[in-house]
């Protein structure tokens, strides 16, 4: 079978971060990605990607701009080769004059994260004061002319906030807002008690972001990303593995998609031993679960197994040890109570925060 076409890149450029975030999805041993690609071979790398036709270059992390050197490389290389460029970021870096470097390089897009919509909250989530220096970060980008994103990662610690963060981004003139209710992989997976919201807050969740974009519509585009843990369909993850997106993190390593290092019975290729090509149409690790071939039943009989896919394999690794088996999100899944069980455990009085000390 031939490979499709790669749309999206994401570049994570370091896994350094000032924050620590007890969602973040970046992986637990980070110690493992000290050695990171300079801004020469992440030229490489997008230059690599658009050759196999690649759309839209993300730049993320930990927080690209404690790089900054590197992220101007990599939108620059993107935007000489007509990519569509967008930089994820919690804004505390990002004052005016790196601002304008990155527009005169050719960013498209910014999207900065929140912990909560009042500054307590969000100070106590980040574990560090920054929540007021986010908001100014989101000035800045708003009186440019750059395409913005608010983004606001949903657990049991915010949830009941949901409508003070729609009330926020309309304050602020928000155009798209992104609620999105934690994906449980790395720091996340090991905060998973602490952070899983109850079902009432989920379906208020709901009820809040359904009457919110009836009443903003044409307004604000509200994206509301639900949890697994208290569905019976799994998500399109990646709309298929090694389908059409891909993650090359700090180190080289590259994945399909950004939490699918944590599935260790699988070994992935680095951009510096093999081109992104190789890599994208051919090695082990992204045709492993590529297509339909491979699913066990209930999928392989599933009238969803092309929508669907399967659901995530990073999470039938998480939850069940095995990334060949059927989401456990999925009601047919003989492993779905494993994942109404996790949804249902007694949360800890505290949570461990992601550390950087692996990196300093």
């Amino acid at each position: 079978m031939s490979a499709p076409r790669p749309l999206s890149l994401l570049c994570e450029l370091t896994y350094r971060c000032n924050l620590q975030c007890p969602y973040c999805y970046n992986p637990v041993d980070l110690g493992a990605y000290r050695e990171e690609l300079d801004a020469d071979a992440w030229r490489r790398v997008v230059g690599e990607a658009a050759d196999l036709g690649v759309l839209q270059v993300h730049l993320s992390g930990g927080e690209p701009t404690l790089v900054p050197e590197t992220a101007l490389a990599a939108v620059a290389a993107a935007s000489s080769r007509g990519l569509y460029t967008n930089l994820i970021t919690q804004g505390t870096f990002l004052d005016d004059a790196l601002l304008d470097r990155f527009v005169a390089a050719g960013l498209d897009h910014v999207q900065i994260s929140v912990q909560a919509p009042e500054a307590g909250l969000a100070d106590r989530i980040a574990g560090t004061t920054v929540h007021e220096r986010k908001l100014e970060a989101i000035d800045r980008v708003m009186r440019r002319d750059l395409a913005f994103t608010l983004n606001c990662v949903l657990h049991r610690a915010n949830h009941d906030r949901i409508e003070a963060t729609i009330a926020l981004a309309e304050r602020l003139g928000v155009r798209r807002l992104e609620l999105a209710n934690t994906q449980f992989y790395g720091w996340a997976f090991e905060n998973r008690a602490w952070l899983m919201p109850t079902r009432e807050q989920v379906r208020h969740g709901e009820s809040v972001v359904a009457a919110a974009r009836e009443r903003l519509r044409g307004t604000m585009e509200i994206v509301y990303v639900l949890p697994d843990y208290f569905e019976d369909l799994p998500k399109p993850c990646m709309h298929g593995w090694g389908n059409a997106f891909m993650t090359v993190t700090p180190n080289g390593t590259v994945l399909p998609c950004p939490a699918a290092a944590a599935i260790r019975t699988l070994a992935f290729e680095s951009v510096r031993d093999r081109s992104l090509r190789w890599i994208w149409e051919s090695s082990p690790s992204f045709t492993a679960y590529r297509g339909t071939g491979w699913m066990p039943e209930p999928c392989r009989s599933c009238d969803r197994r092309e929508i669907d896919f399967g659901g995530c394999r990073c999470q039938a690794f998480a939850v069940l040890g095995d990334a060949g088996l059927t989401d456990p999100a999925c009601a047919k899944s003989p492993h779905h109570d494993a994942m109404r069980a996790a949804a249902a455990v007694a949360p800890p009085a505290e949570f461990v925060p992601r550390r950087m000390r692996a990196l300093q």
